[in-house]
């Protein structure tokens, strides 16, 4: 297998830490206010007793976020990012890109509807996809090429400061 065609793979399960000043920091601090509102909602439904605060916050981020697993593969010329996001549509999403991260978020909304006897009940609530990774090497914001289809949305991203092969062309000499 030659250097250009050679392709490594990583399975990302854990988000990097943001910080102020990373590229997406204002977005997975709104993510964070939500699940957090809906954590001390959790915490008044329990009559505001003490020591489930770790049950709250998962209990409220399964609500809130689903799961994005992605396999990000890296080659000489470019990174592709694999996401899986059953659910969601085009329109629901939208792809972010900074020259060393890359951020998928979506929203959706579902609808449950239960009929006991004569009544009714309708339920709506907006599911969330979050993901921000880093990558391992620096891509051109501005070429970019994603695509979604059954449910796997694909990123296909070019480094950049790839060195570019020029030919060596002879001169004749002149006399």
């Amino acid at each position: 297998m030659s250097a250009e065609t050679e392709t490594r793979r990583f399975l990302t399960s854990e988000a990097p830490v943001l910080a102020p000043g990373d590229a997406f920091y204002e977005l997975s601090e709104e993510i964070n206010n939500l699940i957090g509102r809906r954590a001390y909602e959790l915490f008044e439904l329990r009559g505001s007793l003490h020591g489930f605060d770790r049950e709250d916050w998962l209990l409220a981020e399964s609500e809130l976020l689903q799961s994005v697993p992605v396999e990000l593969a890296e080659t000489e010329k470019g990174i592709t990012i694999s996401a899986e996001v059953p659910g969601f549509v085009e329109r629901n999403l939208e792809v972010r890109v900074a020259p060393h991260a890359v951020c998928i978020t979506g929203a959706r909304e579902e609808t449950q509807q239960r009929t006991e006897g004569d009544a009714v009940t309708v339920e709506t609530r907006t599911r969330r996809a979050f993901r921000a990774l880093e990558l391992p090497a620096e891509v051109d914001p501005e070429r970019v090429d994603a695509t979604l289809s059954n449910g796997l949305l694909e990123i296909n991203l070019v480094k950049v400061g790839l060195s570019k092969k020029v030919p060596v062309q002879g001169k004749a000499a002149s006399a």
